[in-house]
């Protein structure tokens, strides 16, 4: 049995897990490793890749600027989550703002640390990096447009990192890199709509809240259409493996998206939307292994 103090502890670290989001953490730190081996470093043995301690700072170092900006980002956010996420808002609040602060210098502190390993541009980079996530949690968020924008852009930069270590300029990898912008930019939006209530009593100048719910789906829509954009590149113009098969259920669950969408009108309905557009995502990070299936097994 658990003391009272080692339960209080343990309530504690699920705290702070749930304000850095580690999955989302986790899933950013196994995208970045795939994207080098199978999309910017594929001409590179795949035990150089995994044993490139510049590789691996880079990476340390992207997770620890994303889990400072969950943290400030939470900070902002603490009076509206408690209308959109009341439970998770319950769970954030056994750690003290103080503590959370406290937590996202040392965090930032130290990418910049790491980054200093690999060399001077890296130190710059993520001090920019830094600095853009705390300006767009204090001021641009609750920017018509701008917050969405810029959302979608900082949710994508970490893989700028690592396009700049290799500095690979093939033309597949801004195709992929257009298809996760337009695919955020989806999430985004549906979040808005998801937290009408909570953006609309903190002043949030969102989307759904300027335009209403009708003209949001319209952009929805818009932007479904033009995601199919780059799928068909990646599809005809590429060799993508058997990832062909991720970007035929990704029009399948477009397809449904937009079907629902339309019939949407609760906070539920949009969650749903929304955990389809995180599906889509998130299974976008593992089917890169299907580039080339085989790669993993030659370099053994």
């Amino acid at each position: 049995m658990l003391s009272r103090r080692q339960k209080h502890i343990l309530l504690k670290f699920f705290s702070m897990f749930s304000v850095v989001r580690g999955y989302n953490i986790l899933v950013i730190v196994i995208a970045q490793y795939l994207t080098s081996i199978y999309i910017l470093a594929h001409d590179i043995p795949v035990k150089q890749v995994l044993f490139d301690l510049n590789l691996f700072m880079i990476v340390l170092a992207s997770a620890a600027t994303i889990a400072g900006g969950y943290i400030i980002n939470n900070f902002y956010d603490s009076e509206k989550d408690l209308i959109n996420r009341p439970i998770k808002s319950r769970l954030d609040k056994l750690v003290s703002q103080n503590t959370k602060l406290s937590f996202y210098f040392v965090l930032n502190f130290s990418a910049v640390i790491m980054a200093s390993y690999v060399s001077f541009k890296a130190v710059l980079f993520f001090s920019i990096y830094i600095f853009a996530i705390w300006f767009y949690s204090h001021k641009l968020k609750k920017i018509l447009f701008i917050g969405n924008f810029t959302s979608a852009i900082l949710t994508i930069t970490p893989f700028f990192a690592i396009f700049m270590y290799y500095r690979n300029f093939e033309t597949v990898i801004f195709v992929h890199a257009i298809f996760l912008f337009l695919m955020v930019s989806m999430r985004e939006l549906t979040k808005d709509l998801e937290n009408i209530k909570g953006d609309l009593a903190q002043d949030y100048q969102t989307i759904p809240i300027k335009y209403g719910e009708r003209a949001s789906k319209i952009m929805l829509t818009g932007l479904s259409i033009v995601t199919i954009v780059p799928i068909c590149l990646l599809l005809y113009y590429f060799n993508i493996g058997f990832m062909y098969l991720y970007f035929y259920l990704c029009i399948l669950l477009l397809i449904m998206f937009l079907m629902l969408l339309w019939k949407s009108k609760t906070k539920t309905h949009y969650l749903i939307l929304h955990n389809i557009l995180k599906f889509i995502i998130v299974a976008g990070v593992f089917c890169i292994v299907l580039i080339n299936v085989n790669l993993v097994l030659k370099s053994i």
